[in-house]
């Protein structure tokens, strides 16, 4: 297993390393002694499955306010996703700039999202099922999103967004003068 650092610090792409043979392969996806001597969380509380039957599905941008802030492991294991990172840390200065990584069932890579880091995803294929592994519990009150296509982030996707929630569309504007649904409160 290989921790590549991308262009959000603390973001790293989790590159699995096969060892094949004639049964096929075998690889290490996690190690939490790594993750730790790489300065990562190490500790995950919960997992999460997402199965997405239509291409074009967009999920989030979705993460958990402090004190319930969360880190992320995020796989594809079918199908193949565009997977999207915004940093929202005040103190970074990289705040609202994106990067976007492919996932896919094929590659059997992950990406690793530090707290603070809004995630969400577009599927490239039909029937795509997506695994999360988060460092906290998932915490209603604590759950905030923004949208992928507020101008503050000037994200653009490879294709059109076919289906997407209300919730997910309906996020107010990043710098939205609305204290109490201002996506970092």
């Amino acid at each position: 297993m290989k921790l590549v650092p991308l262009g959000i610090p603390g973001a790293f792409l989790v590159e699995i390393e096969p060892a094949s043979d004639e049964r096929g392969f075998f690889a290490r996806t996690f190690c939490a002694r790594e993750f730790a001597a790489a300065g990562l969380e190490s500790r995950f509380l919960q997992t999460s499955l997402s199965f997405n039957p239509r291409r074009g599905t967009l999920r989030g941008l979705h993460f958990q306010a402090e004190p319930h802030g969360e880190a992320k492991l995020v796989r594809c294991v079918r199908g193949r996703i565009h997977d999207l990172l915004v940093d929202l840390r005040p103190e970074s200065h990289l705040l609202r700039q994106h990067l976007a990584i492919v996932l896919s069932d094929a590659s059997r890579n992950a990406v690793y999202i530090p707290p603070g880091v809004a995630h969400g995803f577009l599927t490239l294929t039909d029937d795509c099922e997506v695994h999360y592994s988060m460092s906290e519990f998932f915490t209603p009150e604590a759950a905030r999103g923004v949208r992928w296509n507020d101008p503050a982030f000037g994200i653009a996707l490879p294709e059109p967004v076919q289906v997407i929630s209300e919730r997910d569309a309906g996020y107010p504007d990043f710098l939205s003068p609305l204290p109490s649904r201002h996506p970092l409160r």
